[in-house]
């Protein structure tokens, strides 16, 4: 089936007992059992739940994965995933990083005896150079948050693959709509499902997809055992919200790509990050793996104070933590989103105190060009 297609059935079908086409939300914390050892399939509500497997299971089918694990935040979806090592393993992962996933790893994953090495993922040979012994696995964001760098998923996949490592891909950026590591070979993908997957700035969550029979059963143990399980509610409004991700991701990358054309052109800023862009470094692997841009623009002022005056004269964008809903935010990572991360970091990533993340919405494009111009 088409993507639009899985987007509006898959992991759904008409309620059998009332013929409902939407799927229920399942308000229940607990199942009657036929007798004793006997049940339907559904014991608890934290084991199971019949709204959560069904966005589990529509959001697989637009992934091409064969599972999916939901959870209760995109940063839980990541400490479940940790949750595959044990004391004593070492992970490889792309430095140039969410700030939530920077400071997971650093500030409490690593009191588990985990290491981590962080490195331009970008080069292959940084990645080879970096696998110890007791390596186990490689995670990495593509495109990165917020600076935009791609790497290369079938250079990631192969490379895990010849040395038995887990690839681990968070696609939150681009959503299944314009990526899908999978087929390149990546063994597992996370979303913040909070971002463009729900679309709407109402739901955190977050979810994890794979074709490993294994790693599946492990996050599902995971899932249960810890109890980071989103609410039914919520998963029953992602599930609303993956209906319209075609046309929602459609209307994100026509904007993005126009406002980054426009910004380029302007003269009045320092700098433009965008992988539609042809000076963007990485714009011919942008074409070939991926089918679209995405929302997110990223630019350097290149002046603090300027920075400043920009964000508070902004009308239609709104300063905000967050990206991927329908309306237009504006963030600055050096105190937002990356505030976490050592100075020196953010300096050597480019995340200086004059960069801008634009999470480009789906109103009129015209809007927001001149929001834009009139801020600057």
């Amino acid at each position: 089936m088409g993507f639009s297609t899985d987007a509006i059935h898959a992991g759904q079908k008409p309620d059998e007992v009332t013929g409902a086409v939407i799927t229920p939300v399942y308000l229940t914390t607990t199942y009657a059992q036929e007798e004793l050892g006997k049940n339907k399939g559904y014991e608890y509500g934290r084991t199971q739940n019949f709204t959560r497997e069904a966005l589990e299971n529509n959001v697989a089918a637009l992934e091409k994965a064969k599972h999916g694990v939901a959870f209760s935040s995109g940063v839980a979806a990541i400490n479940a995933i940790m949750g595959l090592l044990k004391a004593g393993d070492h992970v490889i992962a792309s430095d140039n990083i969410y700030g939530g996933t920077y400071r997971l790893f650093e500030a409490v994953i690593k009191n588990y005896n985990i290491d981590f090495s962080w490195v331009d993922a970008s080069n292959e040979e940084n990645i080879k150079r970096a696998i110890r012994p007791n390596t186990k696995m490689v995670f990495v964001e593509t495109p990165t948050n917020p600076m935009l760098t791609l790497i290369d998923l079938k250079m990631i996949a192969d490379v895990c693959q010849k040395n038995d490592l887990v690839s681990v891909v968070d696609n939150t950026f681009m959503s299944p709509f314009f990526q899908n590591p999978i087929l390149y070979g990546i063994d597992v993908v996370v979303h913040s499902s909070t971002k463009y997957l729900n679309g709407h700035s109402d739901v955190i969550g977050g979810i994890v997809l794979t074709n490993d029979e294994a790693i599946n059963d492990k996050l599902k143990f995971i899932q249960n055992a810890s109890g980071a399980v989103p609410s039914p509610f919520d998963c029953w409004l992602t599930l609303r919200s993956t209906k319209t991700l075609a046309v929602r991701m459609e209307r994100h990358n026509y904007n993005a790509q126009k406002i980054a054309e426009h910004l380029l052109q302007s003269g009045k800023v320092k700098k433009v990050f965008y992988p539609g862009l042809a000076n963007h470094p990485q714009h011919e692997l942008a074409k070939k793996q991926m089918t679209g841009f995405g929302g997110v623009v990223s630019v350097d002022l290149g002046d603090y104070e300027l920075t400043k005056k920009f964000l508070s004269s902004l009308k239609i964008f709104t300063l905000a933590e967050s990206l991927g809903g329908v309306e237009s935010l504006v963030c600055h990572p050096y105190t937002m989103s990356h505030h976490s991360m050592p100075e020196n970091l953010k300096e050597k990533f480019g995340i200086t105190k004059s960069v801008v993340r634009l999470s480009v919405g789906i109103e009129d494009v015209e809007d927001l060009i001149a929001d834009l111009d009139n801020a600057l």
